[in-house]
């Protein structure tokens, strides 16, 4: 059963406005009370296919974050598809709840029944606090989701294909920076060292790059640091490290009026997603400060290249080979930004919607 809940408005607006803050086309808000499912399935953009995108699970401090989340997350999906070239539209779902404490096969499976619902308009993956032992379980209900174990013909953890595509970003914004691409001697803060987070650490040490890592999860850290010798330190110190690239890989928002006067880098490039809280403020707040933005959507497409090369017909090379494509697009937002007079993340949102303008004059949405 469906049930639409009153949610807590978010500067003062109707959920309907903030719907149309980000021109989605669907939000689909489902509950089930027997399993206690809390679900948001956003799609923003089918024009150029059936919005593909992960179901995180989180703790939400209210369901008016998780609401912004799904929007935010969902729209970025969309552009996320267009400038890497993929057939795709953009959505993604978030469930309310601890991923270590509320999650079961049944609410898994129960969430699964409402993306059937959807009929193929929005098909799902993993993200944040799921795995692929979860795709198991949806898969059970719906053929709608992708990110399945290898076993069942699937591709697998997106996480070290997202982690190689932040990589291939952060050596193209290295070479913009620094004049080469190399990372080696680099002093680089990772935030975060989830699935990939870790991965990118791992890709980071092979260069010989000084990593500094902090996470929320103290046994990870352990690991991470005892694996690639990596610096702890702590979540708010993270900020005030005097590094050359600060590389955000957990939640989003954390470029923001507190943080940007305190980060001493000069580039950042990491693999969360909406890393800039506000786009149209700390966008050229970063290019007054001369700190070079490689755009979160672009070079953490890596996971999304992986699951769509799936629906085809899984190739792990040709996945890779289409991740690495990144460096040359990232290079190319430089360009854009540099001859338009306009931050980063701007010129990679307008080259996004351009080719989703262009397509469809061509087809309707899904």
């Amino acid at each position: 059963m469906v049930e639409l809940k009153e949610v807590e408005l978010k500067k003062d607006k109707s959920v309907f406005g903030q719907i149309s803050e980000y021109n989605h086309e669907k939000v689909v808000f489902c509950h089930d009370h027997e399993t206690g499912l809390k679900a948001i399935i956003g799609i923003h953009n089918t024009v150029l296919g059936p919005a593909l995108g992960g179901t995180r699970m989180w703790s939400y401090a209210s369901e008016a974050e998780a609401l912004d989340d799904v929007l935010r997350l969902s729209r970025g999906m969309t552009y996320k598809a267009a400038i890497s070239g993929l057939n795709l539209g953009g959505g993604k779902a978030v469930i309310i709840g601890d991923a270590k404490k509320d999650k079961s096969e049944s609410l898994m499976r129960r969430y699964g029944r409402f993306v059937k619902n959807l009929n193929g308009a929005y098909i799902t993956a993993e993200d944040v606090g799921t795995t692929t032992k979860d795709m198991e379980y949806i898969k059970m209900e719906t053929d709608y989701v992708a990110g399945l174990p290898e076993a069942m013909g699937g591709s697998g953890d997106p996480s070290p294909v997202t982690a190689y595509g932040t990589y291939m970003g952060m050596k193209a914004a290295a070479k913009k920076a620094y004049g080469s691409d190399s990372l080696e001697g680099k002093k680089i803060s990772v935030q975060g060292v989830g699935h990939v987070g870790g991965y990118l650490v791992e890709l980071l040490a092979k260069e010989n790059a000084q990593i500094f890592i902090t996470d929320i999860y103290e046994d990870r850290l352990r690991d991470i640091s005892s694996k690639y010798k990596a610096k702890v330190v702590g979540m708010e110190e993270i900020y005030d490290l005097d590094v050359d690239i600060y590389s955000p890989c957990a939640l989003g928002g954390t470029v923001n009026d507190d943080t940007i006067n305190r980060l001493k880098c000069r580039v950042i490039a990491g693999s969360a997603n909406n890393q800039l809280r506000e786009e149209s403020v700390h966008g050229p707040e970063l290019v007054k400060k001369g700190i070079l933005y490689a755009p979160d959507f672009l070079i953490n497409a890596g996971g999304l290249i992986n699951v769509y090369s799936e629906l085809q017909g899984y190739n792990r090379e040709s996945a890779y080979a289409q991740t690495e494509r990144i460096y040359g697009y990232t290079l190319d937002i430089f360009e854009l930004a540099e001859k338009e007079g306009i931050h980063t993340q701007l010129a990679a949102t307008k080259m996004a919607e351009q080719r989703i303008n262009s397509i469809g004059k061509v087809r309707s949405t899904f």
